[in-house]
């Protein structure tokens, strides 16, 4: 992976090449304009690093301070602003031209909830076969959806075809109460399986087991007692 360009990287000490700068010192004191190599000696006499802080100033802003923990402190301030950075999802929400009014309505509230969350959405009237020759249909079902959550979304473009899908973009309205989202579940730890079980045999294994379990046949068959054949009672003679 290739490093930054050395243009977007902050420049210190004698990279600065500038006739002049302002510089700050480490106690934020304004110390004035001066030629870099003067502030530069400035800052290793004090044990620091010259940084520039501002380059599109006129003249470049630069401070005292030590460089490692001005990095650490940038850092710093990008993992804050990146956590409190919110994530916007589009949703999408699928309408039948032949959608009855539970469906509908149910969908709507999906909609009104994925918008109070931060989220935008994607509604989609989705056509099959011969549908696709009334369009019109599907323009009707999102202008209601639009009309009828108006209060807190807007609709970014007009219900336009795509393929055999219509589709609009709504937003929520600034202002728009936020409600948070729920945390998902946390999936249950997956149970956990004895080494030994499920381990395929080996033939010597398999082999042993197999001259086990003959040998327990055999020694059932020698200890249980011989079975004798019984004769058929004798015939009475005639009298």
């Amino acid at each position: 992976m290739r490093g930054p360009r050395r243009d977007d990287r902050v420049r210190i000490n004698e990279r600065i090449r500038v006739r002049e700068v302002r510089v700050i010192d480490e106690t934020g004191a304004q110390l004035g304009i001066m030629a870099p190599a003067q502030a530069v000696a400035l800052a290793k006499s004090k044990g620091l690093d010259l940084v520039e802080v501002a380059a599109t100033a006129v003249p470049p802003v630069c401070r005292i301070t030590d460089y490692g923990k001005y990095q650490y402190n940038e850092q710093k301030k990008t993992r804050q602003a990146r956590k409190h950075q919110k994530t916007i999802e589009v949703k999408e929400v699928k309408f039948r031209p032949k959608v009855d009014q539970h469906d509908y309505d149910f969908k709507k509230r999906n909609i009104q909830r994925f918008l109070h969350e931060g989220d935008k959405v994607k509604a989609v009237v989705f056509f099959r076969g011969r549908e696709i020759a009334h369009p019109e249909i599907g323009r009707r079902i999102l202008e209601r959806l639009i009309t009828e959550i108006n209060d807190i979304a807007v609709a970014e473009n007009i219900p336009r075809m795509e393929g055999n899908t219509m589709h609009t973009i709504l937003s929520g309205r600034p202002g728009i109460k936020r409600v948070e989202k729920p945390e998902k579940p946390e999936r249950p730890p997956r149970p956990e399986v004895d080494e030994d079980e499920g381990e395929e045999m080996t033939a010597e294994e398999l082999q042993a087991e197999v001259a086990a379990a003959a040998a327990e046949v055999g020694q059932a068959t020698e200890a249980a007692p011989p079975v004798v054949a019984s004769e058929p009672p004798a015939a009475k003679p005639a009298e």
